[in-house]
């Protein structure tokens, strides 16, 4: 067999070939320094970088191949904006009011395509069937009703014309997204087909965030009676010791847990725990996720930012025969309408050295201050929103949220509603 041999200079130059630039500009009134980079597995998150301002200018360099979503967050003030990737340079510029993001100006090529491609999709899904509509009332030689027609037209295009060698990833999501996931009645689509692309798929569909909603379709196309028959079916089919058996197997898990499907998440949720093989890093983060807040385990410390009526430094600080720990929101309608019941027992809760702990999910300090202070127990948040740090590490899916631990911190209860915490302390 013949030996190939590439010298140094030449994998330098396949490495350079490789790499590209992120490169966000933001006026000069932007206050944040801060910015993280985030590429994208399947619906999960992955930190990338963490770049500081020059002169409101972020440059984020990304050392190999990657065609996908991507997103920049500006942790101070909770910004955050999505853009994509073809392995090009991206350029993007902000425009920004009292420190938040108003608009974005895409500069570089794909992004500005799919930019356009992405408002026409909204406006045909949206606008294109009235339009048809009031069609029916306009003579077609009319002024109006050519307008009409030109528009009509043009809202029906599509990405058909795009130029696959040129834009692989947005020819990629849109013919996809286009084919799988289309509000069109018309457009029938099995599970075997939903399968066949799966397994077919290159790798940009971990990297596109179609693989989520893909998912969900499927288990929808199948019905309630046949979801372990349908899961199974699918996993035999990728293998869940594969990488993309893997990430589909993750997906599935939150899934069933976002639904509460606790039946099937279990199930799946015990098939991962057996798996002999490597287990990938998707993989073992939603396993560890959960493993965090099964029942029995010892919930997570968490380290207070800003705490509200207590001098504790972190929750396991805060000494109790039990906690109640509440992950909620200024926004949440539900938790407005649960945690006025909670307050209205407080008192007794403290009589029995029962303490409450907050973790509020908001963004908006104003709303989150002006809400807190009808709540007498702990209260604290990072105003990150779903992109605070305990939203993984308690996997926490919805608000409100709730677990009761015991003096050791350990979980003995997960109520589902604020009335199943009162019942559990004979409250109710």
């Amino acid at each position: 067999m013949k030996k190939i041999y590439i010298t140094s200079a030449l994998l330098a130059a396949f490495s350079l070939q490789a790499q590209f630039t992120v490169t966000i500009q933001a006026p000069a009134d932007f206050k944040d320094q801060d910015a993280i980079l985030y590429t994208l597995n399947g619906s999960k998150d992955i930190i990338v970088s963490k770049e500081q301002s020059k002169n409101n200018t972020w440059a984020f360099k990304y050392p190999s191949n990657y065609m996908g979503m991507m997103k920049v967050y500006f942790p101070s003030s909770n910004n955050t904006f999505n853009f994509i990737s073809e392995n090009k340079n991206v350029s993007v510029k902000l425009e920004t009011q009292t420190n938040k993001i108003k608009d974005i100006v895409y500069i570089d090529e794909a992004n500005n395509i799919m930019s356009k491609l992405q408002e026409g999709s909204q406006k045909k899904e949206l606008i294109l069937p009235a339009l048809s509509q009031i069609k029916e009332y306009y003579k077609d030689n009319t002024e109006f009703g050519k307008a009409l027609r030109t528009e009509i037209s043009r809202l029906s295009g599509g990405s058909e014309n795009l130029d696959q060698a040129q834009h692989p990833f947005i020819y990629y999501y849109n013919t996809n997204y286009n084919k799988y996931l289309s509000n069109d009645p018309n457009k029938k689509i099995s599970q075997d087909e939903i399968i066949n692309f799966i397994d077919k798929s290159n790798d940009m569909l971990e990297t596109s965030s179609l693989l989520r909603p893909l998912l969900v379709n499927y288990l929808n196309t199948g019905g309630n009676t046949n979801v372990a028959a349908s899961v199974d079916k699918l996993l035999d089919r990728l293998k869940v010791e594969t990488p993309r058996g893997q990430t589909v197997l993750s997906e599935l898990i939150d899934i069933f847990d976002v639904y509460d499907m606790d039946e099937y998440k279990d199930k799946y949720l015990t098939l991962a725990k057996n798996l002999k093989c490597t287990i990938t890093d998707r993989l073992a983060s939603t396993m560890k996720s959960n493993a965090n807040v099964e029942m029995g385990a010892a919930f997570p410390n968490y380290k207070f930012q800003s705490p509200v009526n207590t001098t504790a430094k972190s929750l396991y600080d805060i000494k109790a025969d039990k906690k109640v720990v509440i992950f909620w929101s200024s926004t949440c309608s539900h938790c407005e309408s649960e945690l006025p019941q909670l307050l209205a027992k407080y008192n007794d809760l403290k009589a029995k050295n029962i303490q409450v702990v907050g973790l509020s999910l908001d963004v908006d300090k104003d709303s989150y201050t002006k809400k807190i202070s009808a709540f007498p127990w702990v209260n604290d948040s990072e105003l990150r929103g779903w992109n605070s740090t305990y939203v993984d590490t308690y996997n926490v899916h919805a608000t409100p949220t709730y677990f009761i631990l015991d003096a050791n911190n350990k979980i003995i209860n997960k109520p589902d509603h604020v009335g199943d915490v009162l019942e559990y302390f004979k409250l109710k």
